[in-house]
């Protein structure tokens, strides 16, 4: 099961250094880390970043607020649609969405799919489409939310994998594609296990933001400490599974772990840097 990684639009939040730890200007650098799997039955995207349609119009699209805020760097070539069309595939080769939630960063491409089938919780769903605070409202954009009627969602429950729950049976999906729930973020986030063969990639989404929340000692920025706390709906729940990746990274060997946001976490595992897209090597 080839697995490819796609960075689909990066942030430019407000802080730099003190927010990604490593840029000295006033903006500092996030990723948008999507996932690609080659599976049997074609393609299976996990998250979609920002689509074509928010870098065509990100004012109808997105919130003026987090517009301010992050910045996002609106290059049609970084979008889910145009890598996948970079390394040699068609659209329509994407059978399947896997979303860890409904944040506008996750969920901007949805649009650019309209034939797949997109599976999530339940809960994420349901707590998006209630729209019940002004953050809510700015997070959770319905108008990327084009294929909305179609999709299929699941129990925040299931069988264990590592300590963890988890829906093993997604619809259409091979077995090696597990949804993992890690609320907290949201009242529906989820992580995607994924058996590629060589052990387990666990891509953890907004479990966490910065690479040493994993690290036996855990260290995060500060700017990335404020902008949790500012986005979490439940913090026991946020941290309780913060501290179950953190065991899980120092207790499995065959599991790889990482994040939605963090830059070197997407460079180390991508092979490349963040400003620059995926294409096929033929």
């Amino acid at each position: 099961m080839r697995i490819h990684h796609l960075n689909c639009i990066s942030a430019c939040p407000l802080g730099g250094l003190i927010m990604d730890g490593m840029t000295r200007q006033v903006r500092g650098r996030l990723a948008s880390h999507c996932l690609l799997v080659e599976a049997r039955d074609g393609l299976v995207l996990v998250d979609t970043g920002y689509g074509l349609q928010d870098v065509d119009a990100p004012r109808a699209r997105l919130s003026s607020f987090f517009l301010a805020l992050v910045k996002p760097e609106l290059r049609e070539e970084m979008t889910a649609i145009r890598q996948i069309q970079a390394l040699g595939f068609r659209p329509a080769d994407v059978r399947h969405i896997v979303l860890s939630h409904l944040d506008f960063d996750h969920a901007g491409g949805l649009d650019d799919f309209p034939h797949a089938r997109v599976h999530l919780l339940e809960s994420e769903a349901r707590a998006a489409s209630a729209q019940q605070t002004w953050l809510d409202r700015q997070r959770y954009r319905p108008a990327q939310w084009s294929t909305s009627g179609g999709w299929q969602t699941y129990a925040a429950r299931g069988e264990p994998w590592r300590g963890f729950d988890c829906v093993r049976e997604l619809v259409g999906l091979p077995p090696e594609i597990l949804l993992v729930p890690l609320l907290g973020h949201t009242f529906g986030h989820a992580g995607i296990a994924i058996d590629h063969g060589q052990g387990w990639l666990f891509y953890a989404a907004d479990a966490y933001f910065y690479h040493a929340e994993l690290a036996a000692r855990p260290y995060c920025t500060p700017g990335l400490r404020f902008y949790q706390r500012m986005m979490e709906k439940d913090r026991t729940l946020r941290l309780s599974n913060q501290a179950r990746l953190r065991e899980l990274a120092h207790t499995s060997d065959d599991v790889r772990i990482f994040c939605a946001h963090d830059v070197r976490e997407f460079e180390a595992v991508s092979g490349r840097p963040l400003h620059e897209a995926a294409r096929s090597a033929h």
